[in-house]
């Protein structure tokens, strides 16, 4: 049966005549009664005996107004979801992050998002931009953070990237290193210490820098989470270099951080499905991630 058509009917059983019905859906007469036919044509039975006094249901029709008033209710009910949501009062975004992003970037946007949206349910995982990626396009999240040294990720085409900023990369030395006085160090000054190094694309940059600089580092440890890298070099067992969001984060306070022009950037962004920010939730929360604008 179109369900149409039985709405239609509903609107009639309950107002009593055609006439009473065609004024409350705004038809004329005859468009309802040819909507009746149709649908009594599909049931196969009368649904409603006509007379001048009004309408009478049969026995087949008290059956399906008894079903009709279930649909229009749970189209009422589904009405009312599709207005909290565009209205913001539900909804819920899946995020994933890279492991100073969830440190940095998520936590100041969710107290943005709960203060404004309070119903907005949000879901965090942490993971590295190619795990994000793939977890993003096979619609397992709504929302990734990732980034690119030296520049935007690679973009495959599949997925929207929207920028979020520019941070340095800054070299981490412990405490009593011989160039921990200097305010800048070179690069090729440290070309005889142990390094450590970070996530695989971290730790890349890593070993693309020092060969600009001339040398070859030797990386004795390895590890994707900054504190334990920072750990690792206040006990002195190796320097290393690490993003300003990293730091800012966390910062060892038995290590110095210093700046090195050869160190470059990194890029940092959010990655989506097109179309996916139209979801009210889902903008509201990468509204409350743009940088401020002057």
């Amino acid at each position: 049966m179109d369900p149409r058509r039985v709405l239609v009917f509903r609107t009639v059983a309950r107002a009593g005549s055609l006439s009473a019905a065609a004024r409350e859906l705004g038809w004329t007469q005859p468009a309802v009664s040819q909507h009746l036919q149709r649908l009594e044509r599909e049931a196969g039975t009368p649904l409603l005996v006509r007379s001048t006094r009004g309408v009478t249901l049969t026995e087949a029709g008290r059956l399906l107004l008894g079903r009709a008033d279930a649909v229009a209710g749970e189209l009422h009910m589904a009405a009312e979801e599709m207005a909290s949501l565009a209205q913001l009062r539900g909804g819920r975004v899946r995020i994933i992050a890279f492991p100073s992003a969830a440190a940095t970037i998520v936590p100041a946007a969710l107290r943005l998002l709960r203060r404004d949206h309070p119903s907005v349910e949000v879901g965090m995982v942490e993971a590295e931009p190619p795990e994000t990626w793939a977890a993003i396009r096979e619609g397992e999240a709504d929302l990734g953070l990732v980034f690119g040294y030296d520049g935007p990720p690679p973009d495959d085409g599949d997925l929207t990237w929207i920028p979020l900023g520019v941070e340095p990369v800054e070299l981490v030395l412990p405490a009593d290193h011989p160039a921990a006085s200097r305010r800048a160090v070179r690069l090729a000054e440290l070309a005889e210490d142990t390094w450590i190094g970070g996530c695989p694309r971290c730790r890349q940059h890593l070993v693309d820098c020092c060969r600009a600089a001339g040398f070859e580092p030797r990386l004795a440890h390895e590890s994707d989470d900054y504190v334990a890298v920072q750990a690792l070099v206040a006990a002195g067992l190796g320097v290393t270099m690490l993003p300003r969001s990293a730091l800012d984060a966390f910062q060892h306070p038995e290590v110095v951080v210093r700046s090195s022009a050869t160190l470059g950037t990194r890029h940092v962004g959010l990655v989506h499905r097109p179309g996916a920010d139209q979801v009210p939730a889902t903008r509201a929360l990468v509204e409350r991630m743009l940088p401020a604008r002057p």
